[in-house]
């Protein structure tokens, strides 16, 4: 008996497109011990293919190199896609929250650029968006801010899905 098992499609992380990383924050995590004080690093990275794949990371280890990979390790695990039009922004109007922070993102003309600021930006720099423009709302927290434009792009409907749920 032959069974013909369909495989899933999802981002593969190990597929030949070229990841391109940013590493937004390293930080210093002190934890008092028994014995003194246990000194670790954290590291929050985006990570992209600009071409409409994105995703965010984070990694603590005993040394900032391993931080950096283990944060990218997961932010390869954590991509989405974002459906991008061809004057490189998203189709319509988006906010997301996360914590205290809320971000709205919002497409502009071609030739506007990408106005935003902190992570926000580097995420959709590294997406591949070109024109939008984006506020962040309430918590300046660069790894909360990442998160909350993560929810917003998966929030995007593209209009056939619209369609479907209609139907």
């Amino acid at each position: 008996m032959v069974t013909n098992f369909k495989k899933k499609k999802r981002l593969n992380s190990r597929s030949s497109k070229k990841w391109m990383k940013k590493i937004v924050k390293v930080r210093r995590i002190t934890k008092v011990v028994k014995g003194g004080k246990k000194l670790r690093f954290g590291a929050l990275v985006i990570i992209g293919n600009k071409r409409g794949v994105v995703g965010v990371g984070v990694g603590k280890a005993n040394d900032v190199r391993t931080a950096i990979d283990k944060a990218e390790k997961n932010g390869k695990r954590n991509l989405i896609k974002i459906p991008l039009t061809q004057s490189a922004t998203i189709p319509h109007n988006v906010s997301g929250q996360y914590g205290a922070c809320n971000v709205i993102i919002k497409p502009i003309s071609i030739g506007s650029g990408v106005i935003a600021g902190g992570s926000v930006r580097i995420l959709l720099e590294m997406a591949g968006v070109r024109n939008i423009l984006s506020k962040q709302l309430g918590s300046d927290n660069l790894l909360n801010n990442a998160r909350a434009t993560i929810r917003a792009l998966k929030s995007i409907k593209i209009v056939t899905e619209s369609l479907e749920v209609k139907l």
